[in-house]
């Protein structure tokens, strides 16, 4: 009887040695497909999960995944290709656009010169208008492919945000003046010096200014603090928090902006990330701020 306990005895011991080896392979293999998922998940690889342990269930796991990440490459090849051949598409387009479209606004302006009527000259300005917001949509769109179709050619150098901040706001002094917009304007007197792209750098603010133009109740706040962060800020009572958090989106427009493509900031955006830089809104008591940094 003896004899026959200690033999349970031992079996018990064995089969629980064994169900702990058992365990720990599976929970070494579980990890592993765990951490090879992620991998695959967040880098384009062709790469396929293997695993060191041979147990039959985990190796069928790892290959039913390896079916679903094919699939998922195949379409993710399938979207890259796709978007390729859009923002080629858009390019083409937008400049399909813009050949007829400067030869218009160029008879438009011989057009001005003549002699006409009232109703005649009003229709003129409404066709005139009309041809600036396609110009301007079409050139946002060329842009837009541009920045997004291929990695951006930075040309950095040190340049001065100091420097080029000012002259972005001198360059739309005529536009901020029609629209009754006096810039409240705080730079420090220490230049922030970084290396960047300054013509990247000249449409991002450019683009801001344009988006105050469009949303401000007729103020514009414009800080760089010694540490790289700018902030453009204005009032804005027709924006919602919603609305203000979109505003980055490509091709989002709201109602309380006239003749806008949606492409301004999204623009805006991808060029900051471009160069390092980060870029978001922020909407608090009626007033919409665009918040941007350069380490």
């Amino acid at each position: 009887m003896a004899i026959l306990l200690c033999a349970l005895t031992g079996m018990l011991i064995i089969t629980v040695i064994l169900l702990f080896i058992k365990i720990r392979i599976l929970q070494k293999s579980a990890g592993e497909i765990s951490k090879a998922l992620a991998d695959r998940l967040e880098t384009e690889t062709n790469t396929l999960i293997d695993l060191s342990s041979r147990d039959p269930y985990m190796s069928a796991l790892a290959e039913t995944i390896n079916v679903q990440l094919r699939k998922l490459r195949e379409e993710r090849q399938r979207f890259q290709q796709g978007d390729r051949n859009i923002k080629e598409a858009i390019t083409n387009i937008s400049h399909d656009i813009r050949t007829p479209l400067t030869a218009i606004c160029g008879y438009l302006e011989l057009l001005e010169r003549e002699e006409m009527s009232e109703e005649v000259r009003r229709c003129l300005c409404i066709i005139q208008d009309r041809a600036d917001v396609l110009n301007r949509l079409a050139e946002e769109l060329f842009c837009y492919s541009v920045t997004t179709s291929a990695p951006f050619q930075q040309k950095r150098e040190a340049v001065s945000l100091n420097s080029i901040l000012a002259e972005s706001i001198s360059a739309y002094y005529a536009v901020l003046k029609g629209s009754r917009i006096t810039p409240d304007i705080h730079l420090p007197e220490s230049a922030v010096m970084r290396s960047l792209d300054k013509n990247a750098l000249y449409r991002i603010f450019g683009n801001i200014i344009g988006n105050a133009v469009k949303y401000s109740d007729g103020d514009l706040t414009i800080k760089l603090d010694e540490n790289g962060g700018i902030v453009f800020s204005n009032h804005a009572p027709k924006l919602n928090e919603l609305q203000a958090g979109r505003l980055l989106d490509r091709y989002y427009t709201v109602e309380a902006a006239s003749r806008s493509t949606g492409l301004g900031l999204s623009i805006a955006k991808t060029l900051t990330e471009q160069m390092g830089g980060s870029i978001r809104t922020s909407y608090a008591a009626g007033t919409l701020s665009i918040l941007l940094h350069f380490p």
